[in-house]
């Protein structure tokens, strides 16, 4: 099946109003950090308090993801995501007024840190949603499910791209409190659209197994796990160098454009994933992969002008995806059919834990050392990514538990 012929297929399963719901539903997410930096920041006139509100945001996040996802597979995700969706919109409405309302500062970063902790994660829910949806797909299954993560791993990517560029145009020609307060009505429109579409039953069709539960951190997915957190090193300490170079370059405002590029280039290698032929297996992807951030990274140490800087981070890009998108097709695979959803919640918070590393030790380096000591960061992560993908190859390659889902008609969603 080619690559066009699985997003047909795939697309044609879900149906187009769940494509378009569950891209939409994630870009509050992606839209609240930078908002509410930019809010609070410009409320207050302080960018530490700014800083603090945004980390506080987003760390919650990543520590209330991996939760919401362990009850969404015991209980299901329309509830969990229903409450998620309208508890996250009505804590970033309540953080917009409390922010241009004066309160104390203590209490906006609380309010910020309960609105993060409220917000689904609907891009990792999103991929729990693909197996039984494929289900029926006899022996074109395995194709269509790593299409489907190469979807979903290009949608993240590129909501991560939409968002803070739609929070800075909205910053820029009315205020940060709207950009925030559309984040908000998004969320609690598409994110609730999301939590009732039909495909939400399909994730939990197999609830007797998820009574039963099952063991997640083995081995394998402790290697998953260091993958992702290392990928959000890179993260943040290439946003970080890249802020830090442009301020210097005096072109300050072009810090989200280069690091928006990043998210560019991997789009485009996400969604080609799909053509890779399947005896390029996904553990060998996740070592090529890796070896590309080592590689591709190494060229920001030599990077001191803003016109390389965007060449290097868009090459960088095209490498982010693939290996991203193969460490959740392991994680997916490599926990019980009933841990699905804490599997890919708990994947993508430690991203967020990683990136929030990897800016506070660039930062505290560039302080020294400019944009070089930044990158050196990045440089070391994308090192350290490819050493663990070669010493975990044993554990990768393992084969993966049976997803044993009871069966559904063949082509049918549940209403």
């Amino acid at each position: 099946m080619s690559p066009i012929a699985s997003y047909r297929r795939l697309f044609s399963l879900a149906g187009p109003l769940y494509v378009l719901v569950a891209f939409i539903g994630r870009l509050p997410l992606a839209m609240s950090q930078m908002g509410t930096l930019l809010l609070v920041s410009g409320t207050t006139g302080s960018y530490g308090l700014g800083g603090a509100a945004a980390g506080a945001l987003a760390v919650a996040n990543a520590a209330g993801a991996p939760v919401a996802g362990g009850v969404a597979d015991r209980v299901g995700q329309r509830p969990v995501v229903l409450v998620q969706s309208v508890a996250g919109g009505l804590g970033l409405l309540a953080l917009v007024a409390l922010a241009r309302g004066g309160a104390v500062p203590a209490v906006v970063v609380a309010a910020a840190a309960i609105a993060g902790a409220l917000m689904p994660q609907v891009g990792p829910l999103a991929r729990v949603r693909w197996r039984p949806m494929t289900r029926h797909q006899g022996e074109h299954q395995p194709r269509l499910m790593e299409t489907a993560f190469s979807y979903e791993g290009a949608a993240d990517e590129a909501s991560f791209v939409m968002g803070p560029a739609l929070v800075g145009v909205l910053a820029v020609l009315v205020s940060p409190a709207l950009a925030v307060a559309i984040a908000a009505v998004v969320l609690l429109g598409f994110g609730t659209a999301f939590a009732v579409h039909p495909t939400a039953r399909l994730a939990h069709a197999h609830r007797p197994s998820a009574q039963a539960g099952g063991r997640i951190l083995t081995a394998t997915f402790a290697v998953l796990l260091g993958a992702q957190l290392l990928m959000g090193v890179i993260f943040g300490s290439v946003q970080t160098g890249t802020t830090v170079l442009t301020t210097l370059a005096g072109q300050a405002g072009l810090a989200g454009i280069v690091h928006a590029t990043l998210g560019v280039g991997s789009v485009v290698a996400g969604l080609a994933i799909a053509g890779l032929p399947a005896r390029f297996t996904v553990p060998s992807r996740v070592l090529v992969a890796a070896t590309g951030l080592a590689v591709l990274s190494a060229p920001l140490l030599l990077t001191d002008t803003v016109p390389r800087l965007f060449l290097v981070v868009l090459v960088l890009g095209f490498v982010v995806a693939p290996y991203m998108i193969s460490v959740f097709v392991l994680g997916e695979r490599a926990v019980p059919p009933a841990r699905v959803g804490t599997a890919m919640t708990l994947l993508a918070s430690v991203t967020g834990l990683g990136y929030a590393v990897g800016s506070a030790v660039a930062g505290r380096i560039a302080d020294g050392h400019g944009h070089t000591g930044a990158f050196a960061v990045t440089v070391t992560a994308g090192v350290a990514a490819a050493v663990l993908a070669l010493v975990g190859q044993p554990l990768l390659r393992r084969p993966a538990p049976s997803p044993d889902v009871p069966a559904l008609h063949p082509g049918t969603v549940p209403g």
